[in-house]
């Protein structure tokens, strides 16, 4: 695969990014995508390791090599088929994936893994270009109806195969346009929402029928979950009208921090935050948004959508962004060959941390301080980890100053109210209880309705998402069908 000796000749090459001072200007894409020929020389590191690990690292088993040697060879058109193959959405992975196949890059063991997102970036933005990716409508239609609830990439992806079954696919989405997560949550920075309007002109021409604006069941009335949904359709209304129902919404109840002067105003949830502005970035006004202009802000919650906050707030011009963690600092160089080929425990410091962010680890939020109801700071205490377990450090107490915080600390399970409109049972963490085998896989315990994605899962990552929602997809053409030809 590749050149036999590349991954010797050859060194990694990332990405590149425009500079600090121009990015923060505007909320556009800022990386610069590998030319042909650096994404060929890329390609040439893809070592014939014999067992290609990065196949089983990628949650979608993406044929890597193959795609990698047909990049070295100047052969995209059949790169762009092979990873197609596998993967419905390349343009939003090759963008926001972590990419865990690189994790498990044999060349990874005691070197620089292959730049493989780079490259899927590089095939699908060229495939675009070329012309390439083009409708694939059902020759034949099955007669049958399939209700798809939520238009993230797990509904998206799923959607997407049973329209290709032949199947009559309705997606419906709560918010005013299509993405999910992928719309209202990553910023437009990472991944401008014309990629996600692209695909929804292929998949309309495609057979798929959108309805946004429509929220399924409800929502609980004091409910934070993003909602611009203008009618509703219950859940018995789907189960009569559609043949099978696939519930594929994201894990959108945000962890909450309930600790004294949490109802202080100036203190909001991430997910409150950033599709605010995801929505203003799409043309549209919004009276009282959330800005930081000027502000102090504490961004709690050390992961990816923390992160997202410390991006957009940078964009508005806040006066000092710290993002807090509650873990301690993990090494800047993980221990590869204790790790390998598994996702690694490192620090991670992101294009938004580069930005401009003051990063605190093994910090807890003790109490939100304010005057006239309004935020003034953040009182936190020092924490050591020992054995796994959490203890304060006496005497480490201190406050921050703050005029805005907000809450990235995860998301705990879907919504509540939509899995008990269909009467699904839920596991123990609050997701829809189904499991993945080959056989009955997605099923949940009430006839026709299948859950797929975070709603079955929990939080994850956009790439496990498409896994799911393509994996659904099988399980509800066969239930449909008796059998069926889509790829698990």
């Amino acid at each position: 695969m590749g050149k036999v000796t590349g991954f010797m000749e050859y060194e990694r090459l990332e990405e590149g990014y425009e500079p600090v001072e121009k990015r923060l200007k505007n909320y556009k894409e800022f990386v610069i995508a590998l030319t042909p020929e650096q994404a060929k020389v890329q390609g040439a590191r893809c070592m014939d390791c014999g067992t290609p690990f990065c196949n089983n690292g990628c949650p979608v088993n993406n044929i890597i090599p193959d795609f990698n040697d047909l990049v070295y060879k100047g052969d995209w058109a059949n790169a762009i088929t092979v990873l197609h193959s596998t993967n419905n959405f390349p343009e939003f992975t090759g963008r926001i994936c972590p990419a865990p196949c690189e994790a498990a890059c044999v060349v990874n063991v005691n070197g620089d893994a292959v730049g493989i997102k780079s490259i899927e970036h590089a095939i699908i933005d060229r495939a675009w270009a070329e012309g390439w990716v083009q409708p694939q409508p059902a020759a034949v239609k099955t007669g049958k109806s399939v209700a798809v609830v939520g238009a993230g990439p797990a509904g998206l992806a799923a959607a997407q195969q049973l329209a290709r079954a032949g199947h009559a696919v309705t997606v419906f989405e709560k918010n005013d346009r299509v993405g999910g997560l992928l719309r209202y949550g990553i910023p437009d920075f990472k991944m401008e929402k014309s990629h996600i309007d692209r695909r929804v002109k292929q998949m309309e021409a495609e057979g798929v029928v959108f309805r946004t604006g429509v929220l399924v069941a409800s929502l609980p009335e004091d409910s934070k979950v993003t909602n611009w949904a203008k009618e509703t359709i219950s859940a018995d209304e789907l189960k009569a009208q559609f043949d099978a129902v696939l519930l594929s919404g994201g894990a959108e109840q945000s962890r909450d921090l309930p600790v004294p002067g949490r109802d202080l105003q100036g203190i909001h949830f991430a997910m409150e935050f950033l599709p605010q502005q995801n929505k203003v970035n799409g043309g549209d006004k919004l009276k009282n948004q959330i800005r930081a202009d000027g502000k102090h802000v504490i961004v709690i919650g050390g992961g990816d959508t923390g992160s997202d906050c410390v991006g957009t707030s940078n964009r508005h011009g806040a006066k000092s962004v710290v993002q807090f963690e509650l873990m301690p600092q993990p090494p800047e160089v993980e221990d590869r060959p204790l790790t390998w080929p598994y996702w690694p425990i490192k620090l991670r410091t992101s294009s938004s941390h580069e930005e401009g962010c003051e990063r605190e680890f093994a910090i807890a939020t003790k109490e939100f301080l304010g005057e006239k109801g309004k935020l003034t700071g953040v009182k936190t205490v020092r924490l050591e980890w020992q054995g796994g377990k959490m203890t304060e450090v006496p005497g480490s107490e201190q406050v921050l100053k703050a005029d805005l915080v907000f809450l990235a600390m995860g998301f705990v399970s879907p919504v509540a109210t939509i899995l008990d409109a269909f009467g699904v049972v839920k596991d123990a963490r609050g997701n829809a209880k189904a499991g993945t085998e080959a056989e009955g896989g997605y099923k949940t315990n009430v006839d026709k309705v299948f859950a797929a994605g975070d709603m079955r899962r929990g939080q994850s990552l956009v790439v496990w998402a498409i896994r799911e929602g393509r994996q659904a997809a099988r399980a509800v053409d066969e239930f449909l069908m008796g059998a069926t030809t889509l790829p698990r």
